[in-house]
């Protein structure tokens, strides 16, 4: 059985519907409050669903059956200024996961991210020696939460202390595709402007206030989530692969480029216009992400990704144009 944390939500949904699809048997821990989150995973057949407040409890009368836990759950937004709550959430747990598997002999996969890179002042290299964690400078709490733990974990590893029977962190990039409906505002710009694209009106983006960068001309490494899927299913398939790896397609795409992807999907012309990004985020924007991905591909990984065009089309056509939207 394997346990996915945050599974109820966008990438850990779409992991557990690929997990029970291949018959492996998944169990969820999350919340799922007032709102339609539970719709994730409402055509899922699950083995448990465990509040986080039960999961410690949960693990003494369950973990025997366990063989990893994936640890997607956390405080995902980048604007949360309760960096108390993010800590606990984001880093305590987080530990505590780790030992457990260490004690019991399982394996951890989690969640990291690149918003670790912070500014990328150093780059986008996935190099997780102390030396180079040390360098990165976030600029939020969600991000400095996330490189908390990836250090913690390493130098756990370094001191060659107890570790899970396979450890891998996830540097996920700008993720997108279905069932990341509850996110709200941090929903892709895919999804938020979907419905004004089918309908053939005019869609907004943020303004450039960075000299040399045309409007439209911010560049992120948009990634479907069918892909982050696959590669966390060749991680849980080769089991003597360890460390802390960037998860993007490797190609910086403009998100002018992908309103052009989301009005081809919709068969309607592009209508842009551009507003002036807010104020309180221009400090913290980035311009720029693209993952370097020449060490999960030298360590056998060599399945292609998505182009933005595919993965966009993907996403229109079989779940936000369908009456049922969800994975």
């Amino acid at each position: 059985m394997i346990l996915v944390t945050g599974g109820a939500g966008f990438i850990g949904s779409n992991l557990a519907a690929a997990l029970a699809e291949d018959g492996i048997p998944v169990a969820i821990c999350d919340r799922l409050r007032t709102g339609s989150k539970w719709r994730n995973i409402s055509k899922l057949e699950l083995r448990d669903l465990v509040a986080p407040e039960q999961l410690e409890i949960w693990l003494e009368d369950h973990g025997s059956a366990l063989d990893t836990i994936v640890h997607m759950g956390a405080i995902s937004s980048t604007t949360e200024t309760d960096a108390d709550l993010i800590v606990a959430t984001n880093f305590k747990l987080s530990q505590m996961l780790w030992r457990w598997c260490a004690r019991h002999g399982k394996r951890f996969l989690y969640a990291s991210s690149a918003a670790t890179y912070g500014g990328a002042e150093s780059g986008f290299e996935d190099d997780w020696s102390l030396a180079s964690l040390a360098q990165l400078r976030p600029l939020n709490a969600y991000g400095w939460s996330k490189l908390l733990f990836d250090r913690w974990a390493v130098r756990e590893v370094v001191a060659g202390k107890s570790q899970p029977a396979q450890w891998v962190g996830l540097k996920f990039f700008n993720v997108y595709g279905p069932n990341e409906y509850h996110k709200g505002g941090m929903q892709s710009v895919v999804a938020q402007k979907y419905a004004s694209a089918a309908a053939g009106e005019t869609i907004t983006l943020f303004r450039s206030h960075r000299a040399g960068v045309s409007d439209g001309g911010q560049q992120r490494d948009f990634i479907y989530v069918s892909d982050c899927v696959q590669v966390m299913l060749w991680l849980l398939a080769t089991p003597k692969v360890n460390g802390i790896f960037n998860l993007g397609t490797g190609k910086a795409r403009s998100f002018a480029e992908l309103a052009s992807a989301l009005y081809g999907a919709v068969g309607n012309s592009l209508r842009l216009t551009y507003i002036d990004t807010p104020v309180e985020i221009r400090p913290n924007y980035q311009y720029f992400t693209e993952a370097r991905m020449d060490r999960l591909r030298a360590l056998g990984y060599s399945r292609p990704f998505m182009s933005l065009e595919d993965g966009v089309r993907d996403y229109v056509r079989r779940f936000l144009s369908q009456p049922d939207r969800y994975r």
